[in-house]
């Protein structure tokens, strides 16, 4: 394990050497509480550290979690793949035929359930598949597209059942599973398709 040159002790942030590993990203976080160690596709290792933790004490954390390190940059690496693969094969989302189709759906969903929502809106974005505001407004991933109908309406639905309930306590799931019937099982299921956000 060593420092690569340029890297300086009070720096902000530094790339740090890991045998058995590679470079990681030792990051300064003030959101920080405890030094965190993430993996992420195309990104790689980051590790948070604390203020008032010193990079060396992270880099020692990092190294005693060198397994789980590369146990999920194997994951990564998988996913990569999975991704350049569906690129690859994908035709480009017109974003207008998109926006017709998941509102039209929303509209469907909602007067057949009995919802209300304030606006919609249809974004491009690489973290989520939809939300839900505080004023009911609903944003929706235009990447819905590529998924199963099953998988779009179990979002759609998510969604409009935060304009009731508005966190994810047992109440939610369980007035979800009024709409889908396995809310929680669709939840994990979903997560099969975080390859398409990338």
């Amino acid at each position: 394990m060593r420092l690569l040159k340029g890297t300086s002790l009070k720096a902000k942030a530094e790339n740090i050497e890991i045998d058995g590993i590679g470079r990681i990203l030792f990051e300064r976080s003030k959101r920080a509480n405890n030094i965190n160690v993430s993996v992420k596709p195309f990104k790689g290792v980051r590790v948070a550290v604390p203020h008032g933790v010193s990079f060396d004490k992270a880099r020692q954390f990092a190294q005693s979690k060198r397994s789980w390190i590369q146990k999920h940059l194997d994951k990564m690496k998988q996913v990569e793949k999975e991704h350049d693969a569906f690129k690859k094969n994908s035709i480009e989302i017109d974003r207008a035929e998109a926006r017709k189709k998941l509102v039209d759906r929303l509209n469907e969903l909602s007067g057949q359930h009995d919802f209300s929502y304030n606006k919609v809106s249809i974004r491009n974005q690489k973290t989520r598949w939809g939300s839900c505001s505080g004023n009911n407004n609903i944003s929706l991933n235009m990447k819905l597209v590529r998924l199963p109908g099953e998988m779009i309406d179990y979002v759609l639905l998510h969604e409009l059942v935060h304009t009731r309930i508005k966190n994810h306590a047992n109440e939610f799931w369980a007035e979800l599973n009024r709409f889908d019937g396995d809310a929680r099982g669709m939840s994990k299921r979903l997560n099969k398709y975080k390859v398409f956000l990338l």
